[in-house]
């Protein structure tokens, strides 16, 4: 089974040309590189299915919009139930739901240590202001995701990408 390696286009056995984007499949060889200049790579899926960071790049094509919706906090939800089958949403809904608990974790543990912090004296505010800088972290975050699910990869976030809540 291959792909064209520019649109992603199923492409059957002994066709010339991509039927999506109409770039040539034709693959250049040593003695034949001048006569194949443009073509598109063909893409080939991977030997062993499931290893890990790879997806079938038609189930990424159809669905990153619900691994782009993974990252947007309680929209996780809409991923974890609407594309249960697919490997890819599933990958970057896990990553969304384990940034979303992160964050909802982080927002009272602050909420907490500034109030106690704020009791203690109001000239420790800078304190607080500085762990506030800490939540773009989570911004940041879920903007590499959202890169992450439109470029079609399943790369996990940092510090928090190796957790698994979802299977």
């Amino acid at each position: 089974m291959a792909f064209c390696g520019k649109c992603g286009t199923k492409i059957e056995d002994g066709v010339k040309f991509c039927p999506g984007c109409g770039a040539s499949t034709a693959v250049p060889t040593q003695n034949n590189t001048q006569n194949n200049i443009g073509a598109a790579p063909v893409y080939t899926a991977p030997v062993v299915p499931g290893s890990p960071g790879q997806a079938d790049i038609k189930d990424a094509q159809d669905n990153k919009v619900m691994a782009v919706l993974a990252y947007f906090g309680p929209l996780v939800l809409i991923p974890i139930f609407a594309a249960k089958n697919s490997k890819f949403a599933r990958y970057h809904s896990n990553q969304g739901l384990v940034l979303f608990i992160a964050c909802i974790a982080y927002s009272i543990a602050y909420s907490i240590l500034s109030a106690i912090i704020l009791a203690i004296s109001w000239r420790l505010y800078f304190i607080v202001s500085i762990l506030g800088f800490v939540g773009i972290a989570f911004t940041v975050w879920a903007v590499l995701g959202i890169i992450n699910a439109c470029k079609g990869e399943m790369k996990p976030l940092p510090f928090i990408g190796s957790i698994t809540i979802l299977k």
